[in-house]
């Protein structure tokens, strides 16, 4: 069996035991069915992984014992913070899960004008924790050591007032410039990117005249969880880690 990956908030640190919490301990226990004495991979999102050996396990309490760090982190060389339209159902996960997969250092969810879920208060709270904790469970499965920061959510207007550094792109289908012909960024993108129905021209115009650059991935119209994630794998191909 593949030794799991886990995450945990703690320190982490060689010879010193770890008490997972509930749910870590019964993915262990009852999906896994591991044992004492087996191994397993932990990590805090600091950097770097720790090998383990479990030494207890019941239903509710897993403890490691820490036994060796490692230093990889399998970052890319290119930052990438995807600002993003807040989309129904199940497609703001599917891109919050793939772009970590694929090295997006941070996200933002956005308000834009075509943005068609409603959220507030407590429930805008819960989604922003859920969504992080998709980010936490995508780095466990792509053995990435760093979580990207699922920030709060903002309304698109108030974000473009914000000076956020880095080299600024905005998708969109009414321009001519691919990223082939775009100057090579100094580690750090800020992509932006509309939700179902893409951003409309006044928010395109906006991102515009605070240096966005417009950018058109190809001929045809993407789906909102597709378009971030072509552009992403393109740029980690020019510009990152990923051949």
């Amino acid at each position: 069996m593949r030794v799991p990956r886990l995450y945990t908030a703690q320190p982490l640190k060689t010879n010193t035991l770890v008490h997972l919490d509930k749910d870590a301990s019964r993915y262990l226990g009852s999906v896994l069915r591991m044992s004492k004495g087996q191994s397993v991979v932990l990590f805090n999102g600091q950097g770097g992984e720790f090998q383990g050996e479990l030494v207890n396990l019941t239903k509710n309490q897993a403890t490691v014992s820490v036994v060796q760090s490692k230093t990889e982190d399998r970052e890319s060389p290119l930052k990438v913070h995807l600002v993003i339209g807040i989309s129904r159902g199940e497609r703001m996960d599917w891109v919050i899960q793939k772009a970590t997969e694929l090295g997006v250092t941070e996200i933002t969810p956005v308000f834009t004008e075509r943005t068609e879920v409603k959220l507030s208060g407590p429930r805008l709270e819960k989604k922003q924790h859920h969504w992080q904790q998709i980010a936490i469970s995508a780095c466990e499965q792509s053995h990435r050591n760093i979580v990207p920061i699922v920030h709060g959510c903002s309304a698109l207007s108030s974000l473009l007032e914000v000076n956020l550094e880095g080299f600024k792109i905005v998708l969109h289908h009414r321009t001519d410039t691919k990223l082939h012909a775009m100057d090579k960024p100094n580690q750090r993108v800020i992509l932006l990117v509309g939700p179902e129905g893409g951003l409309s021209d006044n928010e395109i115009k906006l991102a515009e005249s605070k240096d966005y650059n417009p950018l058109m991935l190809g001929p045809r119209v993407l789906r909102t969880e597709t378009a971030p994630l072509a552009a992403i794998s393109i740029m980690q191909s020019l510009w990152g880690d990923m051949g």
